[in-house]
């Protein structure tokens, strides 16, 4: 699991709240389910832990001056062991999981939910945006996941996460939708779902599902002082996951267009500077000389605003 480094406030609230339900609807039952079980009991299967061993050859800890060599006088390399979660999104074996759970391993185990393991390799990564897919030998009857629509979720909406936090394979936590198209500056695609679903080590790589069972997000990192879960998780949306893992599997790596703009969200400081209250869309910000764009016209303090027949809101559209 990615931890985010800031500087955190954190304040506790406690009371009672009285709510008077006079003038609400009640909820229907199809609005809030009475429980998940049949998702999980359906999903589960297709979720899988990941273990990863390293080979470390350099060696800088204390145990490098107490005892640094064999007996042969060589030096004993050091094994290092990760933990993560991922998911079967085809019964051909692939499984899609985060770059940073594999990334650099020389050995890569996954366990199923009836405890049996099996070796994978992997079959292509993408750091940029954290994704990365394995492969097993298919199982008999070997359940598979499906995508589901990022874009059709909305703040508020049920989130269902299923890993293995702290090795705890199989684990259940249930949320909502906190918000879309979240910044966390973790680079260069920083589009992620936020969800108060509780996401702690060891479920980077697992699924998010909506109410329907459908994969809307690829869990990634939380923000935590201490390291657990305080509701705040994030996911790579399902819209930016499934191309990246369709990609790697028909080529083992991703291939992006270049256009040779930077772009920046207008602000509404920025759109009364430009003359625009309320503008909407993306701002040019530079454009690299000898580029797509350069030669297109394109030009510093444009502003996009549709795209491939697209309107455009804001730099993750």
């Amino acid at each position: 699991m990615s931890y985010l480094s800031r500087n955190l406030c954190i304040g506790l609230i406690t009371g009672a709240l009285m709510l008077s339900t006079g003038g609400l609807a009640p909820a229907t039952a199809q609005e809030i389910p009475n429980d998940f079980s049949a998702i999980v009991r359906q999903k589960l299967p297709a979720v899988v832990a990941i273990t990863t061993r390293q080979i470390i050859q350099d060696q800088t800890t204390l145990n490098d001056f107490l005892n640094p060599f064999d007996g042969g006088g060589r030096i004993q390399p050091q094994v290092r062991e990760a933990l993560g979660s991922g998911f079967v999104i085809s019964p051909e074996g692939y499984i899609v999981t985060n770059n940073h759970v594999v990334a650099d391993a020389t050995e890569i185990h996954v366990v199923f939910s009836d405890k049996e393991t099996a070796p994978a390799r992997v079959v292509g990564r993408d750091p940029a945006t954290d994704i990365a897919v394995l492969k097993v030998e298919p199982r008999p009857n070997m359940t598979a996941t499906a995508w589901g629509d990022s874009d059709a979720m909305q703040p508020g909406a049920w989130t269902i996460a299923i890993g293995s936090p702290f090795g705890l394979g199989g684990t259940v936590t249930v949320g909502v939708l906190s918000a879309r198209s979240r910044d966390i500056q973790a680079g260069p695609y920083d589009d992620f779902l936020q969800t108060d679903a509780s996401i702690n080590r060891g479920n980077s790589g697992g699924p998010l599902f909506n109410a329907r069972g459908e994969v809307i997000g690829v869990n990634t990192a939380i923000v935590s002082p201490s390291g657990g879960s305080i509701g705040i998780g994030f996911a790579v949306p399902s819209r930016t996951a499934r191309t990246v893992v369709d990609q790697l599997i028909s080529t083992g790596r991703i291939e992006r267009g270049f256009i040779g703009v930077r772009l920046q969200e207008i602000t509404p400081s920025i759109a009364e500077a430009l003359g625009m209250p309320g503008a909407k869309g993306a701002l040019v910000a530079s454009v690299e000389a000898g580029s797509p764009a350069q030669k297109a016209g394109i030009q510093a303090g444009d502003v996009i605003t549709r795209f491939n027949d697209k309107d455009i809101q804001g730099v993750h559209d």
